[in-house]
C-alpha cells in the first residue's frame, strides 16, 4: 500500500475521534491535532474525486474543475480563519502556501525525482508564462504594502479600495491564464503528458482505460467537501489556544503549519509524478497551485470579507513580502530553462528551510 492510500484510509479513523473530541470538550490542542489529522485523508479524496470527475467530463470542463477544486481545502480552511476574524493568520496562510508550492513541493519533486532521473524536463515556454503570472501577483502583494509604508498619513481606507481594485484586476487575469491553457495554448500543456505515455514501457497491452461513475465521485467531492469544511471549524476554533500552547506564533503557524495541512495531497501527487519521470506534470501542480493562490484564492478572500463584515486588505507584513519574493525569484531562475536536477531541487529546499527559520525566530 504507498503512502497515498495509507493516509487516504488509515486516517480517516480521526474525523469521529476529533468530532467526539470537540464535544467531549477535551483540550483545544487535541482537537487541534485530530482535526488536522483527519483534513489530510479529506484533502486527498476531494482532490482524488475532482481528478476522476475531470476523466468523465473531458480536458476543459475537467481542466476548469482541477482550477477550481485543486486548493479547495486551503481555500475552505482560509474562509472559515476570515469568518473568525483572524486577519493576520489569513494572509499568513496565504503567503505560506506560495511559499511552500514554489520552494517545499517543487524542491521535493526536483530533489526526489533527480535521484532517480540525472536530468528532467519540462516545458520551459509554459515555465516562462508562469514566472511572469506569479511576477504579476508578487507586484500585486507588494503595492499596496508600498503604499502603507510610503505614506505619512493612515491610509487604511484607500489601501482597502486599493486592494478591492487589485483583487478585481488579479481575478480577470487568472481567468485569462485559464483560457490560454486550457484553450488558446492548451498544446503546451499536453506535451508533459503525451511524452509520458510515450516512454512508459509497451511490453504489456495496455489495458482499456476505465471510466469513472460520475455519480459516485459527485458523491465523494461534495461528503470530502462538506468534511473539509467542518473538521475546518473544529480546527481554526482551537488555533490560536493550541498553537500558543506549543509555543507557536500566530504568523509562523500561517506560513508553515496551515499550508502543510491543507496542500498534503498536492504534495504526494507532484512528488509522485516526479518520480515516475513525468516533471512536467510535478511543476505545473506547484506552479498552478500557487497562481491559483496569489491570483485568484488571495482576491477572491478580499472580496468575501467585503460581504461578510471582515474586511480584509492585500496589506502584507513586509517580512512576508520579502519571503514571497524571495521564493519567485529563486523558482523563476530554476524552472525558466525547462530542466532540473536533484541539486537545483536541494537549493530549493534550503531555501525553503531557511525561510521557515526565519518565521520561527521573528519576533511578533
Amino acid at each position: 500500500m504507498n503512502i497515498k492510500n495509507l493516509l487516504s484510509f488509515g486516517l480517516l479513523i480521526f474525523i469521529p475521534i476529533s468530532i467526539a473530541a470537540h464535544f467531549l470538550e477535551w483540550s483545544a490542542l487535541t482537537v487541534f491535532i485530530t482535526s488536522a489529522l483527519a483534513i489530510l485523508p479529506l484533502a486527498i479524496w476531494l482532490s482524488t474525486a475532482t481528478e476522476e470527475i475531470a476523466v468523465v467530463t473531458g480536458p476543459s470542463i475537467g481542466g476548469l474543475l482541477n482550477a477550481i477544486f485543486g486548493n479547495a481545502t486551503e481555500l475552505i480552511i482560509a474562509l472559515i480563519i476570515l469568518k473568525e476574524g483572524l486577519i493576520d493568520i489569513v494572509k499568513a496562510s496565504i503567503t505560506g502556501t506560495i511559499l511552500s508550492n514554489l520552494l517545499l513541493v517543487m524542491g521535493l519533486s526536483m530533489f526526489l525525482g533527480g535521484l532517480r532521473y540525472k536530468e528532467q524536463s519540462f516545458q520551459p515556454v509554459v515555465a516562462r508564462v508562469n514566472a511572469t503570472s506569479m511576477t504579476v501577483a508578487m507586484v500585486a502583494i507588494l503595492l499596496p504594502t508600498a503604499v502603507i509604508y510610503t505614506s505619512k498619513v493612515d491610509q487604511i481606507v484607500a489601501t482597502r479600495n486599493l486592494s478591492i481594485a487589485v483583487a478585481v484586476v488579479l481575478i480577470i487575469v487568472y481567468a485569462l491564464t485559464l483560457l490560454f491553457s486550457l484553450r488558446t495554448h492548451s498544446y503546451l500543456y499536453d506535451v508533459g503528458i503525451v511524452e509520458s505515455e510515450k516512454n512508459e514501457p509497451t511490453s504489456e497491452p495496455k489495458e482499456t482505460p476505465h471510466k469513472p461513475n460520475l455519480w459516485l465521485w459527485g458523491g465523494v467531492l461534495l461528503a470530502s467537501t462538506t468534511g473539509v469544511a467542518i473538521e475546518s471549524e473544529l480546527l481554526v476554533g482551537g488555533l490560536e489556544e493550541a498553537t500558543a500552547g506549543l509555543g507557536l506564533s500566530p504568523t509562523f503557524t500561517g506560513v508553515i503549519l496551515l499550508p502543510l495541512i491543507g496542500g498534503a495531497a498536492e504534495y504526494i501527487t507532484a512528488v509522485r509524478v516526479a518520480m515516475k519521470n513525468n516533471m512536467e506534470l510535478s511543476v505545473s501542480v506547484a506552479m498552478g497551485s500557487s497562481l491559483l493562490i496569489a491570483l485568484f484564492v488571495a482576491p477572491l478572500l478580499v472580496l468575501v470579507g467585503l460581504f461578510i463584515g471582515q474586511p480584509m486588505d492585500l496589506d502584507f507584513d513586509i517580512f512576508q513580502v520579502i519571503a514571497v519574493a524571495i521564493a519567485v525569484g529563486i523558482a523563476n531562475l530554476v524552472s525558466l530553462d525547462g530542466t532540473s536536477n536533484w541539486l537545483e531541487g536541494t537549493l530549493l529546499l534550503a531555501t525553503y528551510t531557511i525561510l521557515a527559520l526565519a518565521f520561527y525566530f521573528h519576533p511578533v
